[in-house]
């Protein structure tokens, strides 16, 4: 592979993190771009909060949280229980430092910046190390359909751990909302394309959703590879296999093959599941089985190894 657009990954949260973590170490000195939800983005305290692009860039940068999965390393809570006490719902924990950069978010995109700038300025003053772009600059907000109603998509994910009864879900604004240029960019010119293991409803779904994007992965020269989120029937966090149910697909590597068909070259799944092998070749993918499960830095970057070997062979 060559130095330039190495490589560009559609990455949700945490389980992109993990992948990207892996592959940064895997690919070093050279970088790649990861291309971000953000229709998980909300507004708390009258701040940007960004969870998706956070949990990339501190990933990325060895800020990251690893023992809670969210947040950055050793925070403090002193800000939130102060806002507790004011009268403040505090359900979603917001440390101080990661308080910060959505000051920082927030100050910047109201002196003008868009989200890519700030996300930009963000990633590389903490020292991701990656291109990290969001999605795109335009408002898109995921609206989950629940017993309770419809809301959004960070109250029935965190509020209510995500116990709800799922019916559907939708994502507002995406009809007027455009990829960036940079996303664009990253796409056109990469030389392999990585669709990390993260939730094909609400973390991949959005970033699909915007227009063009799945013509440029179907009509891309490089190859495209995904990692199932689901394990056993299961995903190893968060609702995605519910979700997959609710809407009538298999909670498998299959059903995962099935939403990127169109797509899709190589599907990597984890060794419990390769019972599924024939039924993903039968899409027109190639499965790949693997220990998909990311439980240390040394999970992460074997299963960055066998991604990397897949797309372009060894390097």
């Amino acid at each position: 592979m060559g130095d330039a657009a190495l490589l560009t990954a559609l990455a949700g949260g945490v389980g992109a993190s993990k992948l990207l973590v892996g592959l940064k170490h895997v690919l070093s000195p050279r970088v790649g771009t990861a291309i971000v939800n953000t229709a998980d983005d909300e507004e708390f305290y009258g701040l940007h909060v960004s969870p998706d692009l956070d949990s990339v860039v501190y990933s990325l940068s060895g800020l990251a949280d690893d023992v809670r999965g969210w947040g950055v390393g050793g925070d403090s809570f002193n800000a939130l229980e102060m806002l507790g006490r004011l009268g403040c719902e505090t359900w979603f924990k917001l440390g101080d430092r990661d308080l910060a950069v959505h000051v920082y978010r927030t100050m910047r995109l109201r002196q003008g910046a868009t989200l890519t700038q700030a996300t930009m300025e963000i990633a590389g003053r903490l020292g991701a190390g990656w291109q990290v772009l969001p999605m795109t600059d335009d408002r898109v907000r995921t609206m989950v359909s629940t017993e309770k109603g419809l809301m959004p998509f960070q109250e029935y994910f965190v509020k209510h751990s995500h116990g709800l009864r799922f019916h559907g879900v939708k994502f507002e604004g995406v009809e007027k909302a455009n990829p960036t240029k940079a996303v664009i960019e990253a796409l056109e010119k990469a030389e392999a394309i990585v669709i990390c293991p993260s939730n094909p409803v609400v973390s991949i779904g959005p970033i699909l959703a915007l227009e063009g994007v799945k013509q440029k992965l179907s009509t891309a020269e490089a190859k495209v590879l995904a990692v199932s989120p689901i394990v056993g029937g299961r995903a190893l966090r968060g609702p995605a296999a519910d979700m997959m149910t609710g809407l009538g697909l298999d909670p498998s590597p299959a059903g995962v093959a099935s939403l990127y068909r169109d797509f899709l070259d190589v599907l990597v799944l984890d060794s419990v599941d390769s019972a599924y092998v024939d039924e993903v070749r039968a899409l027109g993918v190639k499965p790949v089985v693997a220990d998909t499960v990311m439980n240390s830095f040394e999970d992460k970057v074997r299963l960055a190894k066998t991604v990397v070997r897949e797309l372009v062979g060894d390097i």
